[in-house]
């Protein structure tokens, strides 16, 4: 007889020797789901890394249009309106900032910058200021920039001339990154170790940790996640140019032909091609074909019902890949009735917006103080980097956005939740937005400080509160 395990009180639960653990469908009998012999489970992704690739990147950004789209349309976009600085400046130290800039080039550099990281999935641009070129393997100091002398940026992208160096410091954003890079001349040779105060980055596609070390802390090109539907497009659009060659084919019977070819002689077989020379040339320039009787000639037309659609899809693919609308992307207008892509821009422009948050305020953050102190020679506390919204609204929608937002500023201050100084303020913030109320001066909000809706009007009718003499 066979031993029974005895279990004790306490004693842990007994597993199973072998556990097949199954949590997927699977249908074997008919070749379906998990671990069948079908088309789909024969499905693999193996890793890449596309980025790597630096001469096939060239080789597409340099001849394929929609590349070249997909690389410089987001960063058209998300430098388009640029950045306004509000906080305590009066507008002269503001035009004095945006000459600096325009100096500079400094939009210019930073839409290359971007350009070039989301082509490669990483580029640098290197913060030049003058006199401090030997300083560059130290921590860059903002307040000891001097007036004038901030030169611009000098970008460069991961594969020409900077290289990070293995140790890590933390950014401040949740994220770890070289701390110091390594740039290089023509010929290979180390120029200059870079502290990363000096550099601002520009990252493709965000990759997991493992797979950002795999890259030296760079990012994914763009066009890695969609190379493949770029293959399918311009395979479909070649066959579609080609089939137009083959659209409309004459077939002529001809007696013994396979005999002509196998049996007659050298010069019979050149007789016969200069012959059908002469018939298609006949044929192209009068409509004429001379031929045999007894010999029939078929003609064989193709139609092209469904390409329209299957290019499309290839199209719509493209557009889902690359986060861009098909009519920026391709440059078509929408199609259907009352069709006018109004919805696919403003959600197009939700993105960029989010791209101009995560991607551009980090880097103009950096670049904002020490463009004061180029342009000021000072950097006051309490400046703010806003963008202006990307979306511009017609007209009759501008004045509606206006009324509505002044009335309820009004209200409130009718109301008495708020003090006539304050009102100006949050009408003045409406500029920005409708271009109205941006000529509320400083002095007039000041000489309205503490008032409230009871004196406003008190000091516009100078006889409130007074008796009138005949009453007494």
């Amino acid at each position: 007889m066979s031993k029974r395990h005895r279990t004790r009180p306490g004693d842990p639960p007994k597993q199973p020797e072998a556990a097949c653990v199954m949590d997927a469908f699977s249908n074997p009998l008919f070749r379906l789901g998990y671990g069948s012999q079908s088309p789909l489970e024969a499905t693999e992704y193996p890793l890449t890394r596309l980025t790597g690739n630096y001469a096939l990147l060239n080789s597409l950004y340099r001849d394929n249009w929609v590349v070249q789209n997909v690389v410089g349309i987001i960063p058209d976009d998300m430098t388009k309106k640029w950045f306004t600085v509000t906080g305590q400046a009066s507008p002269e130290r503001l035009r004095e900032l945006e000459r600096v800039q325009a100096a500079t080039a400094l939009r210019e550099s930073v839409n290359e910058g971007l350009r070039w990281g989301r082509l490669y999935g990483g580029a640098a641009g290197l913060i030049v200021i003058k006199g401090q070129e030997w300083a560059m393997d130290r921590p860059l100091d903002p307040s000891a920039v001097l007036p004038g002398s901030f030169q611009g940026l000098y970008i460069l992208d991961r594969w020409c001339g900077i290289t990070p160096e293995g140790g890590l410091v933390y950014d401040g954003r949740g994220r770890m990154e070289p701390e110091y890079y390594t740039v290089s001349g023509e010929g290979g040779a180390a120029v200059a170790r870079i502290h990363h105060s000096w550099i601002v980055r520009f990252i493709g596609r965000e990759l997991p940790c493992l797979e950002r070390a795999a890259e030296l802390y760079w990012g994914e090109s763009e066009v890695e996640a969609l190379y493949q539907d770029m293959v399918k497009h311009d395979n479909v659009s070649a066959n579609m140019a080609a089939l137009i060659f083959r659209a409309n084919v004459d077939t002529m019977e001809v007696q013994n032909l396979d005999q002509l070819f196998s049996l007659a002689s050298g010069e019979a077989q050149r007789r016969f091609w200069r012959t059908m020379q002469a018939q298609s040339v006949m044929q192209s320039n009068f409509g004429t074909r001379l031929v045999n009787k007894g010999d029939q000639v078929h003609n064989t037309q193709y139609t092209f019902t469904g390409l329209k659609e299957v290019y499309e899809a290839m199209c719509l693919d493209l557009a889902g890949a690359s986060r861009i609308p098909m009519t920026k992307l391709f440059g078509r207008s929408p199609e259907g009735m009352n069709a006018t892509g109004e919805s696919d821009l403003r959600n197009y422009y939700d993105y960029v917006d989010s791209l101009r948050e995560s991607k551009l305020r980090p880097i103009l953050e950096r670049l904002l103080p020490i463009l004061c102190m180029s342009a000021w020679g000072a950097a006051p506390d309490g400046l703010e980097i806003t963008f202006p919204p990307l979306w511009t609204p017609k007209a009759d929608e501008v004045a509606k956005i206006a009324r509505d937002k002044a009335d309820t500023v009004i209200s409130a201050f009718q109301a008495g939740l708020m003090n006539a100084d304050t009102a100006q303020r949050e009408l003045r913030k409406l500029e920005g937005e409708t271009g109205l109320f941006g000529s509320i001066t400083d002095g007039e909000i000041a000489a309205n400080a503490g008032k409230t809706y009871q004196d406003v009007t008190a000091m516009a009718d100078p006889f409130a509160g007074l008796t009138s003499p005949v009453t007494g």
